[in-house]
């Protein structure tokens, strides 16, 4: 199996880092890189554990429901004045069932259904937002590495300039003062070269946390910038996301979920009803020996008609509750809104930028050539070569940069939109409900942490075998 199947499989990535000979870095698209992140971070499990939790909740309140079988046994001695000590042992098994709680039970079951649904849309958001974190991680280290780029081109431009100058003063035809000059400006472009440089791995490091993978393993990154038009219109957007953001979705079902507990809370004005159903056995051992046995059935009623205030306070709060889930819910919309208008505008900035920084670069290339020219034939200054030197750098650092803002602030519209995952992204995404690929390998690896590079190459070729025999 080819690496990029083993990614799309979801095979840990370390495990195919060190399967390839020598350990090289391997090739990683955007595409990949999103799968991995979904398939293996650490953030989406402990969210996904919240469904787990929704699912234990919506249990428990189904079984308040359902019927309850409690056991006792109980020793006991008695000894009165004028008789004789009497020994002897009872035990029971009762059966209780609600036939009628006020609506509180059914109440509290279809709240917990809806906790399982709002969880499963939380989990669904994270999954979004951690695919936009990946995206503006991959285009950051591109960026960064686009700017390493220009910076050394920078460095090489003053170096060459530097040795030209050096060799012209030492010709006498030059004073000592460019020479000094353009020393100090070589030397500046070697500390932007190295800032460069050291923003490139802060890069890298934070897309590897999102892949949750090796933090020294290097990264060979292959998808480049490439421009799609965003074709929609503001008002397109937000009615989008109106109807399809997870965290609005789940502000509706706090909303429902609030009024469901104000009819629990209001099941306390009701009575309830329960059945309960007994076997029991009755035996006395001293002074004689007596057995019996018997069977109850009842139906009880109970009915609290005055609890001080109690019930009355309780609904009041999950009306309160219930408000404030209401507004909530509008707070959450007008940031939404915001959310989008705020994407929507960067992205159509950086579009602007982008198709007008192109030229500049040409003019500034055009420009830098024809200082350094002019230098060569004496005619031009020291100050027109940094000029158009320090021109060229930032006219092509612009360009890089709207470049990159606009692929950023394009999938921060999508997500402010609530746009779902592909096919592809769920799939990978599903890989992390199980850790059968984490526990094959540790069960092949042994619980020692010095792994060999043979030992992982096993266990990813074992992985890579598996999934090509589904």
């Amino acid at each position: 199996m080819k690496l990029k199947r083993w990614i799309k499989a979801g095979v840990p990535f370390m495990a195919l880092l060190l399967a390839s000979p020598g350990a090289q870095a391997a090739d990683l698209s955007l595409q990949e890189a999103i799968n991995l992140a979904l398939t293996q971070n650490t953030g989406l499990k402990v969210t996904q554990k919240g469904e787990d939790t929704a699912k234990y909740a919506l249990e428990k309140a189904r079984g308040s429901n359902g019927v309850s079988v409690g056991l006792s046994d109980t020793l006991s001695t008695t000894k009165n004045k004028d008789s004789d000590r009497q020994d002897s042992n009872s035990v029971g098994i009762t059966g209780k069932l609600p036939l009628y709680t006020g609506g509180k039970n059914q109440a509290s079951i279809k709240s917990a259904k809806i906790g399982v649904e709002s969880a499963s849309l939380q989990t669904q958001r994270a999954q979004e937002d951690l695919k936009l974190n990946v995206i503006k991680a991959y285009y950051n280290a591109l960026e960064a590495q686009k700017t390493v780029g220009v910076r050394q081109e920078t460095v090489d431009k003053y170096q060459e300039h530097f040795t030209n100058v050096s060799q012209l003063y030492a010709a006498g035809s030059k004073a000592r003062i460019d020479v000094i000059r353009s020393q100090v400006e070589l030397s500046n472009a070697r500390q932007n070269l190295i800032k460069a440089e050291n923003s490139y791995e802060l890069e890298l490091a934070d897309l590897r946390n999102y892949l949750n993978i090796d933090r020294s393993e290097p990264l060979n990154l292959t998808t480049d910038f490439s421009y799609l038009a965003f074709d929609q219109d503001m008002g397109t957007c937000l009615d989008y996301a109106y109807r399809n953001r997870k965290d609005l979705l789940v502000d509706k079902n706090k909303l429902e979920q609030q009024e469901q507990a104000i009819k629990e809370a209001k099941a306390g004005y009701l009575p309830t009803l329960n059945l309960s159903v007994g076997l029991n056995s009755s035996q006395k051992f001293h002074p004689s020996s007596e057995n019996s046995h018997g069977a109850t059935a009842s139906v009880g009623l109970s009915w609290s008609i005055f609890d001080s205030g109690v019930t009355r306070a309780q609904v009041k709060t999950a009306e309160t509750s219930r408000d404030v889930a209401k507004l909530n819910y509008l707070k959450d919309k007008e940031a939404i809104d915001l959310a989008v208008r705020q994407a929507y505008y960067n992205m159509r900035e950086a579009e602007k930028r982008f198709n007008s920084t192109q030229d500049a670069v040409h003019q500034a290339e055009e420009d830098a050539f024809i200082a350094r020219e002019k230098y060569r034939a004496g005619e031009g200054l020291m100050l027109d070569i940094i000029d158009a030197q320090e021109a060229l750098s930032t006219a092509r650092l612009n360009y890089i940069s709207a470049q990159y803002d606009y692929a950023r602030y394009k999938a921060t519209v999508e997500n402010a939109m609530g746009v779902e995952l592909t096919a592809e992204e769920k799939q990978a995404a599903a890989l992390l409900e199980t850790d059968a690929d984490a526990a094959l390998a540790q069960s092949r690896l042994g619980s020692s942490n010095d792994t060999t590079v043979d030992s992982t190459r096993k266990v990813a070729e074992e992985l890579a075998g598996n999934e090509g025999n589904k």
